[in-house]
């Protein structure tokens, strides 16, 4: 595993690769507001004086006026118009570009999604196409928007980002420029209206813009830029040939391997780790002495490393040669390692003579790598309280008896080739006998074979022949070099075997393992998971496997395979032992052995998930060391994956319970305004009569009560909105299916929301015959006095409502359309929300925003859908109701 000092092939075709390809830059941020946008367009605009051919294939400036001025005198490729969903969406012209062909192309938002029947999906893909052209491009991304971190941004923000970007990508970038500013400097941004509109801003400080927030989002992106500087100086130096290391980060490699102290030598690198500020690896080598281990020696390493991971290390298990040390050296100059711990040696005189000294080595050859011995104290991982059963054996007299039988063929081959021709060394036809039972059988019977293969030689082939005895000494010397050779072979080919199936057995459990992830990885329930964890264990360990959760009744099954397994009372008590003491308990175990399952505790770093219960119906104990090892591997990924489930539960949770609380702050809200304006106006007029009554004129008097009883009208239609609200979340609006002319609805409908349309002129468009409707006549009028109320208050005095009526196939198309100023495209799919009112600042209108939502609720209870539109042209905006069509009933004397 020595280091190759010159770069590899691969690299060099890995440069030949991106020759003719463009050079891609990204503005990297940890929140919107940061300034990427502005830095993009700094850099462009210098290097458009430098005399660079640059375009603008898409800039957001969100109205920020310093960013507007920065666009100016920049060509802009202009954009293409898609259809969706009733709304006209601007993309970037991806074929516009490429005709172009600029030098240097801007794109912003490098995240976004491309709107449907764009050119690709994504906006990263409309990048890589450029770059595959040879055009250059700058593009900005946030660090929440990195699939890698989406579920660590999640979990600090309490908002999952839809848009991800894969890691991919931004690892193709050939530069990255972080953008950064503190926490209080993006605050103050966000309250000067920098960043967002007021109302945005005021919900982006309370949620996403919290100082805690910022300052974790601001540590993952300077973190993962740091990641990303230290690969591209790591590629650098392989690049290169240089052999490193770079100090430019501290990074501690702690050595172990199969001994005594391995976990406390594990702490310590933890520790100085810690104190370094430093990343930290755990490594142990596999030799060619691995497959000798005893189960002991298996498990103690198995563990160390699962403990290194739990304590923040990164593991791995390196498959080595002889030369540790070397193979140590090359692995840490590879990773810039800066500080090597390891062990003090406990091995005896002997050892270190056959196989060197690792201490010795390293530090005869570290280099500028510093190297620290640990005199271990002993301490170890506890060892398992757990009995195991023995591994099962083949049969060993066969393959005795095969050695000897090859033995005996070899001889008797031997005997006849000698008859027929004269071969000056015809103990060769021993060898492919031994190295056959070496290669079968392993290393016993073929050093029984060497034996036996010694004792055929001397009987056929030395004098006097056909007997055991010896006369001539030269024959005692070839005997004796003959059989040292068969025993070396022997050995060489039985220690092949068995590193050739230690191998095979490894890579099968790995791709198993590999699969169980990726199975893992692809099922987003908690109850999918648990039964496929249950049905993958109980399929590699040939075992009856059970999997229980805590629920408000304590544990209980989640997953069992066979799916009919249950637990009795004793082994519910026992998996609930295991659980609350986080420690193994039932059959072989040192407690409640008398149950006939083995229950161990299914935990990561964070806390534990639950207990995996496993039986056999063999006696004795349950699993082989080996078993038990690759149930510690399986237990650990199925831990992992309910974890991941539970926190994206826990997110959706709190994204669910952040909703509920901008809902419940903006019906206090509404309620506030909306109770207190019409009570004081009420309160007012009560007020002057009884004390000033006598003072006001008949006129004056019938005003003052025309006021009080619009404002109490006013307060009973907000109240009857809210008992709706509740209506439509408790489920108890039932609509009747009733046959209703839309003439006789509109008109009534028409004289509830007089008042409210005051002197706006209100023109009915129905045709000739009429149309008939299936639905509810006091929920429909309900829903159109809502659409009429919110016409009047958006439509100017004088102006026009318009409602139309028109029949298709199966149903009547019924529209509201006003003559205001239309929704902005950003509130097209919001106006439907509740507590949702669109607008900005005096184009405020007032209400609670509970009316359109009320009367989405209503259409769909009749079976019909209801959306929103924009007049064309830009002026009104236009509500169509999609409601279900009622047959014609035929007239009597239609005949006639």
């Amino acid at each position: 595993m020595a280091a190759d000092p010159r770069s590899s092939p691969e690299r060099f075709l890995d440069a030949a690769s991106r020759e003719g390809r463009g050079r891609l830059k990204i503005f990297f941020g940890a929140a919107p507001g940061v300034g990427k946008t502005y830095e993009m367009l700094s850099a462009a605009r210098a290097a458009h004086a430098e005399g660079v051919d640059v375009v603008i294939g898409v800039v957001e400036t969100h109205g920020r006026a310093e960013t507007e001025a920065l666009v100016s005198g920049l060509e802009a490729i202009r954009r293409v118009e898609v259809a969706y969903r009733g709304r006209t969406l601007q993309e970037m012209d991806v074929d516009a570009v490429l005709k172009r062909a600029p030098k240097l192309v801007l794109v912003d938002e490098l995240a976004h999604t491309n709107a449907p029947g764009s050119r690709h999906p994504k906006r990263h893909q409309d990048v890589e196409e450029f770059l595959a052209a040879g055009i250059d491009v700058f593009t900005t991304l946030n660090v929440q928007h990195l699939e890698s971190l989406n579920d660590i941004v999640a979990r600090i923000t309490r908002v999952r980002v839809r848009e991800t970007v894969p890691d991919s990508v931004f690892d193709l970038a050939d530069e990255v420029e972080v953008v950064d500013v503190t926490p209080d400097v993006l605050r103050k941004r966000l309250a000067t209206g920098k960043i967002y509109v007021r109302e945005q801003a005021e919900r982006a400080v309370r949620h996403f813009f919290q100082p805690g927030n910022l300052t974790a989002l601001r540590e993952l992106a300077l973190r993962r830029t740091a990641e990303r500087v230290d690969a591209d100086m790591r590629e650098h130096m392989r690049a290169n040939a240089i052999e490193g290391p770079w100090a430019a980060v501290e990074r501690v490699l702690v050595a172990i391997d199969e001994q005594p102290g391995a976990a406390a030598l594990v702490r310590a690198g933890r520790r100085l780790a810690d104190r370094a500020r430093a990343d930290w690896l755990c490594v142990t080598i596999e030799t060619p002495r691995h497959a000798h281990l005893s189960d002991a020696e298996r498990d103690r390493l198995a563990d160390t490393l699962r403990l290194a991971e739990t304590l923040g290390a990164e593991s791995l298990s390196l498959p080595g040669g002889a030369d540790v040390a070397e193979d140590l050296l090359a692995f840490a100059r590879s990773r810039n390692v800066t500080t090597i711990l390891l062990g003090k040696a406990r091995r005896s005189r002997w050892f270190a003579f056959r196989h060197g000294s690792v201490v010795a080595n390293l530090l005869e050859r570290s280099g500028p790598i510093a190297v620290q011995v640990m005199a271990g104290d002993g301490e170890t991982v506890p060892p398992k309280s757990v009995a195991s059963r023995p591994v099962p054996q083949p049969p060993r007299l066969r393959a005795y008896l095969a050695a000897a039988a090859a033995s005996l063929g070899a001889g008797l081959a031997g005997l006849a080739v000698d008859l027929t021709i004269d071969l000056p060394n015809i103990s060769l036809v021993f060898v492919p006998a031994v190295l056959l039972i070496a290669v079968r059988y392993g290393l016993g019977p073929s050093l029984a074979a060497s034996f036996f293969a010694a004792l055929a030689y001397n009987f056929f082939f030395t004098d006097p022949r056909f007997s055991l005895t010896v006369d001539d000494p030269s024959n005692v010397v070839a005997i004796l070099f003959f059989s040292l050779t068969a025993v070396l072979a022997s050995s060489v080919a039985a220690r092949v075997r068995a590193q050739t199936l230690a191998a095979r057995d490894q890579a099968r459990v790995t791709a198993e393992l590999y699969a169980f992830s990726r199975k893992l990885a692809a099922v987003g329930d908690e109850d999918d998971l648990l039964w496929a964890a249950a049905h993958q264990v109980a399929l590699m360990l040939k075992a009856d496997v059970v999997l229980l959760t805590e629920t408000a009744n304590g544990l209980d099954v989640g997953g069992a395979y066979p799916p009919e397994d249950q637990l009795d009372a004793a082994e519910l008590a026992a998996a609930t032992w295991a659980y609350e003491h986080d420690a193994p308990t039932g059959r072989g175990a040192a407690t409640l052995p008398g149950v006939t399952r083995l229950f161990l505790p299914l935990k990561t770093s964070r806390g534990k998930l639950g207990v995996v219960g496993v039986a056999r119906r063999s006696a004795g104990p349950v699993l082989t060391p080996g078993e038990r090892r690759l149930l510690d591997a399986l237990v650990d990924q199925t831990a992992v994956a309910l974890e991941r489930i539970r926190l994206g539960a826990d997110v959706d949770a709190a994204r669910l319970e952040a909703e509920a609380e901008r809902l419940r702050g903006a019906l206090l809200a509404s309620v506030s305004h909306d109770f207190k304006t019409p009570l004081a106006t009420i309160m007012g007029v009560i007020t002057s009569l009884r004390s000033y009554g006598g003072r006001y004129d008949d006129l004056t008097r019938d005003d003052m009560l025309a006021s009080a009883q619009s404002e109490t009208e006013r307060l009973d239609r907000f109240v009857a909105n809210l008992l709706d609200v509740v209506k439509l979340d408790a489920g108890g609006v039932a609509a009747k299916a009733e046959t209703l002319d839309v003439e006789d609805v509109i008109g009534g409908a028409l004289r509830r929301a007089s008042p409210l349309l005051g002197d706006r002129r209100v023109t009915v468009a129905l045709p000739e015959a009429p149309l008939l409707i299936s639905g509810d006549p006091v929920l429909l009028e309900h829903a159109l006095v809502n659409l009429l109320e919110n016409a009047g208050k958006y439509t100017p005095a004088g102006a026009m409502v318009t409602i139309e009526a028109r029949a298709e196939a199966d149903h009547v198309l019924l529209s509201v359309t006003d003559d205001g100023p239309g929704i902005p495209a950003d509130d097209l799919q919001k106006v439907f929300d509740r507590f949702y009112r669109s607008g900005q600042g005096d184009r405020k209108t007032t209400g609670a925003g509970l009316g359109l939502g009320i009367t989405k609720g209503f259409v769909e209870a009749m079976g019909g859908s209801i959306t929103a539109e924009n007049v064309a042209g830009g002026h009104g905006a236009r509500f169509e109701l999609r409601l279900p069509r009622a047959a014609t009933p035929a007239r009597e004397g239609a005949a006639a």
